[in-house]
């Protein structure tokens, strides 16, 4: 997060832990915030694995779901958090099988399948060639993760990573990410809470 300051992460970060210690939670779980005006404003907290949880393990290297399966075993964890330490900047992107235009899900069977690769681009997906996406559940077919040593790395090898995807016979939100990783005020790291309702709004209607 380039325009919140590393110390005001740490502080909101020790009091999640704080938290969950005085709920006596335990197991995975995300606390999630708005933040404007260099405040906080917490919304929920998800007492689960969250869909982003790459984006951390990438810059922890600790894989969280191994982790999440050991305490639920009664294990402890294998490390302590004085242990974990934050290196480089990593980004997702939800791939979701919908209407571009009115995000309505786009179930149906997917033609042609080809997922990125290379160095720092992970893929997290169920889909294949000739698979059906069904009308009943989320809409999510893929996550696609990219790692770099800056934010500026991570978001060329993310533009790289979705050029090189194609997905085809249904409707994706592909393009939408493409624009967005190609928009000079996201890449500068001066978005708001506002931003995708701004951008959506500039754009021409089909």
């Amino acid at each position: 997060a380039p325009g919140i300051a590393r110390k005001l992460i740490e502080r909101i970060g020790s009091r999640c832990a704080d938290a969950a210690k005085k709920i006596g939670y335990r197991g995975a779980g995300t606390f999630e915030f708005l933040f404007e005006n260099e405040e906080f404003y917490f919304i929920e907290m998800n007492t689960r694995v969250q869909v982003e949880h790459p984006v951390t393990e990438m810059i922890t290297g600790i894989d969280i779901v191994q982790q999440q399966i050991r305490v639920a075993a009664g294990q402890k964890l294998m490390f302590r958090q004085k242990d974990i330490v934050l290196k480089g900047h990593a980004i997702e992107c939800r791939i979701n099988a919908e209407d571009p235009f009115r995000f309505t899900p786009s179930p149906g069977r997917i033609s042609h399948w080809h997922p990125p690769g290379g160095l720092g681009v992970r893929v997290d997906s169920h889909a294949y060639t000739n698979y059906l996406v069904p009308p009943h559940y989320d809409s999510m077919i893929a996550k696609v993760i990219t790692y770099g040593d800056s934010r500026e790395q991570a978001m060329a090898r993310m533009r790289i990573a979705l050029s090189e995807m194609a997905v085809e016979g249904i409707q994706t939100n592909l393009a939408l990410h493409r624009e967005l990783l190609a928009d000079a005020r996201f890449m500068q790291g001066g978005t708001s809470i506002h931003y995708l309702e701004q951008k959506l709004a500039q754009r021409p209607q089909p």
